[in-house]
C-alpha cells in the first residue's frame, strides 16, 4: 500500500512538504504559523498526514520541543531536491514563453529598509508592475544565513556586506554604507559628546558583533572595550539604548533616534567606516528570467 503511495508524488504531497520544509527552518509549529498562513492546529494535521504518507516519523515535538528525527534530516534533504527541481523546471519553462512567472526568494540584513540609496523596493515595483505572476519571497537574516540560503539553493538573491568575497557567489556592488559610533542619551558620555576623547572612547564598555567585519571595523573595535556581543544590528541598537554600551550603527538606522534625541554620534570624524553592500547570486546558478530581470533592475536603479 505505501508503495502506491509513493508510486506518484501529487500537488498535496508537495504542499506538506513545503509546510514541513517551513517547520524545519523555523524550528517550530509555532514559529512556522505566520510564514504559512495557517495554524498550528492546521501545522500538526499537516505533518501528521505527511508522516502516514511516507510511513516514517519525521520529527519529534512535545515538552521537550521540536527536533528532526534521523528519517526526517534525510526527507528534508531530498525535498530540497524536489523542490529544485521544480524550480529548475519552472524557470525552463519560463524562457520558453518569456514569462515572468516563478518564485522570487531574497534574503536581507535587517534595517536596510531605511538606507536612502537602497533600491530593492523600487526594482520590487518595476518587477511587481511588469507581471503579477511573481511571487516575491523576502527573509530577514543574518548575513552568515543568507549565505547558507544562497549556496542550497534557498535563496536567490541576498543582500550582502562585501567584506570577504566567498568563492562560489557572483557579487554585484550596490552602494556604501557608512557607520558611525554612538551612545543613548542615558550614557555618562552623553552630556560631553562633543569633548570625548579616544582615551574616554577605549575606556568605555562596547558591543561588537558577531557576523563577518571589515578589516577596518574590526581595527576600530578592537580599540574599544567590547564586553558585548550581537548577531544584528538591531541588537546592537537594543544594547546602546540601556544606556551602558557604546557601539557602532550605520548612520541611516541610528538616523530616527538621533533627531529624537536619543542617540549621538561620538567622535564621528574617527570613528566611522564604510562597507559596500551588494546584491549576491550563487555562482553557475541556472539562468531564471524572474532573477535575472530583478538583477537587471536592481543594478539600473542603483546607477541611475
Amino acid at each position: 500500500m505505501r508503495k502506491n503511495l509513493l508510486a506518484q508524488v501529487t500537488d498535496f504531497d508537495l504542499r506538506l512538504l513545503r509546510v514541513f520544509r517551513t517547520v524545519a527552518e523555523y524550528g517550530s509549529f509555532a514559529a512556522a504559523e505566520s510564514a504559512l498562513g495557517i495554524t498550528r492546529s492546521a501545522i500538526s494535521l499537516h505533518m501528521s498526514d505527511l508522516e502516514k504518507r511516507l510511513g516514517m516519523r519525521l520529527c519529534q515535538r512535545g515538552r521537550a520541543g521540536f527536533a528532526l528525527t534521523d528519517q526526517g534530516r534525510e526527507v528534508l534533504r531530498a525535498s530540497a531536491a524536489v523542490m529544485g527541481a521544480i524550480e529548475d523546471f519552472r524557470s525552463e519553462i519560463n524562457l520558453m514563453h518569456q514569462r515572468l512567472r516563478g518564485e522570487l526568494n531574497i534574503g536581507l540584513m535587517n534595517n536596510l529598509v531605511t538606507q536612502p540609496r537602497m533600491r530593492i523596493t523600487s526594482a520590487l515595483r518595476e518587477l511587481r508592475r511588469q507581471s503579477q505572476e511573481v511571487q516575491i519571497h523576502i527573509s530577514m537574516s543574518t548575513p552568515g544565513e543568507i549565505e547558507r540560503g544562497l549556496f542550497d539553493g534557498r535563496l536567490h538573491v541576498g543582500a550582502l556586506p562585501l567584506t570577504n568575497r566567498l568563492s562560489g557567489l557572483d557579487y554585484h556592488p550596490l552602494y556604501d554604507e557608512r557607520s558611525l559610533l554612538y551612545c543613548s542619551r542615558d550614557h555618562p558620555l552623553f552630556s560631553q559628546v562633543a569633548e570625548v576623547d579616544a582615551n574616554q572612547v577605549a575606556g568605555t564598555p562596547a558591543v561588537v558583533p558577531t557576523y563577518r567585519l571589515s578589516a577596518e571595523a574590526l581595527d576600530l573595535h578592537r580599540s574599544l572595550s567590547c564586553v558585548a556581543k550581537a548577531t544584528d544590528r538591531e541588537a546592537i541598537a537594543f544594547l546602546i539604548l540601556t544606556g551602558e554600551y557604546i557601539g557602532f550603527l550605520p548612520d541611516h538606522y541610528a538616523a530616527g533616534w538621533v533627531e529624537k534625541g536619543m542617540m549621538a554620534a561620538i567622535m564621528p570624524e574617527q570613528m566611522n567606516f564604510l562597507v559596500a553592500i551588494a546584491a549576491v547570486t550563487r555562482t553557475g546558478r541556472r539562468q531564471n528570467l524572474v532573477v535575472d530581470r530583478f538583477l537587471e533592475e536592481l543594478l539600473e536603479q542603483t546607477q541611475a
